[in-house]
């Protein structure tokens, strides 16, 4: 794509230099990061110390690209990396920046990160976030990773801003009593929830959030209005302490049905819709107001997405019962929103289909295993799976991009010990949100 064409690659390298990274990163040790990376893909069937292997090994790649893609005085984290040779990305994404703060308990309940150490990488990353440019809180999705200063024309954007102040108030949380969470706090309770909500004023009585805004022509033409990845969005609104979204906003928008060989679920579109939200909230047993429980949703997705692939096998080679994970993702053509029914050319999202962990762990994990174990170094790297390939197109991309390792490692984090789930479950805006969206437990 054009917008990853990066300008400043003779900077990128001078801050290297300057800050001794390339020695720290080849060797995996910045911020106490221990150990090599493990070996090559197993080419045994595999049982279940296999697939706890595999899910170390998954993680400590993740880990090690939040910490390596970390600049090392900002502390924002780059929208992609090359999987396999260095490279010269200097742009950074808030979202990413955002999961590289939740990776970094894991980093440290895992033992791959000194805790002191990862407490002043995440400190040292939300004092220099907090003197970033911003609107009402709000802040822009792309930016220079050494300056912070807007990148790509982009917009100021509440979803990526959401998904840096959830990661946030999730690192607070494991650093508790400490300088992270106070800053984190201090992230969250600057937002301007009414500004975004009522497009400046102009709409007071709107229920939505706006998509954003862009200095050049005011608020984007869409919102936040129906069902996909943006229930965190809502829940952070809800529960916050200042200027909180009023309870109507949770029923605002809206849930359809969507129908595939007899499984119904609230939709189906790219399986991130029903990972990014999941990450962080634990809906296992809950419903809203509404009667909606959206874990089953995304179990019922997840089904869904798995009975398309198999069924199209015969027209797609990547397709199968192991072959599935249709996403937003790279293609060979440039970056593409594929899921089901449509768009969809044969590409396919390794991660997509791990983070679907959370919903069915048995087909995630055979079916991340069964990708590795085929396809080898084409889609495995220094950094785990590749974002995407395409065998119709014989194409295998050489990036990874920050959001989608977030949250598979956070969705295996999950699966293995629930840690992201119960971090965030201990801000007190999470039971405000919960109780204002109606949320019950289930009898």
């Amino acid at each position: 794509m054009d917008r990853y064409v990066l300008h400043h690659a003779e900077s990128y390298r001078s801050v290297m230099r300057q800050s001794g990274w390339l020695a720290l990163a080849a060797a995996s040790l910045l911020l106490g990061l221990r150990g090599p990376l493990a070996g090559g893909p197993p080419s045994a069937a595999p049982t279940p110390s296999d697939r706890e292997r595999f899910m170390d090994d998954v993680q400590r790649r993740a880990v090690t690209f939040f910490v390596q893609c970390a600049h090392p005085e900002t502390g924002l984290v780059r929208d992609r990396a090359g999987n396999f040779a260095p490279d010269t990305y200097d742009v950074a994404s808030i979202a990413a920046t955002g999961y590289g703060l939740a990776a970094l308990p894991i980093g440290v309940r895992r033992g791959w990160i000194a805790r002191d150490e990862a407490e002043k990488q995440a400190e040292r990353t939300l004092r220099f976030v907090l003197g970033m440019p911003d609107k009402r809180g709000w802040m822009y999705h792309f930016v220079d990773w050494s300056t912070g200063e807007r990148r790509w024309n982009c917009e100021v954007s509440s979803i990526d801003t959401g998904l840096l102040v959830i990661g946030a108030l999730t690192c607070g949380q494991f650093f508790r009593g400490t300088g992270v969470e106070r800053l984190a706090n201090r992230l969250y309770d600057r937002l301007d929830w009414t500004w975004m909500r009522t497009n400046g004023g102009a709409k007071p009585d709107k229920l939505l959030i706006s998509h954003g805004w862009k200095p050049e022509g005011g608020f984007l033409p869409n919102d936040w209005d129906a069902y996909c990845e943006h229930m965190f969005l809502y829940l952070l609104g809800l529960g916050a302490r200042r200027d909180p979204l009023p309870a109507g906003s949770w029923t605002a928008w809206k849930r359809g049905r969507f129908e595939y060989d007899g499984i119904q679920a609230i939709a189906a579109g790219p399986l991130f819709w029903h990972q990014m939200s999941h990450a962080y909230y634990d809906f296992r047993g809950r419903k809203d107001a509404l009667g909606f429980d959206y874990h089953e949703e995304a179990v019922r997705a997840t089904r869904i997405h798995r009975r398309f692939c198999a069924a199209n096998a015969t027209g797609r080679k990547g397709y199968g019962i192991h072959g599935w994970g249709l996403n937003a993702c790279d293609g060979p053509d440039g970056y593409m929103a594929y899921g089901v029914p449509a768009p969809e050319d044969g590409t396919l999202a390794p991660t997509a289909a791990l983070a679907a962990i959370m919903a069915d762990a048995d087909a995630a994990l055979t079916t991340a295993m069964h990708m590795r174990d085929t396809y080898g170094s084409r889609i495995w790297g220094r950094y785990g799976f590749v974002n995407a390939y395409n065998l119709d197109r014989d194409w295998f991309d050489r990036d990874v991009i920050g959001i989608d390792l977030g949250m598979a490692l956070l969705a295996i984090e999950n699966h293995r010990s629930g840690l992201v789930w119960k971090m965030l479950a201990a801000h007190p805006s999470t039971r405000r949100a919960m109780d204002k969206a109606g949320f019950v437990r289930k009898g």
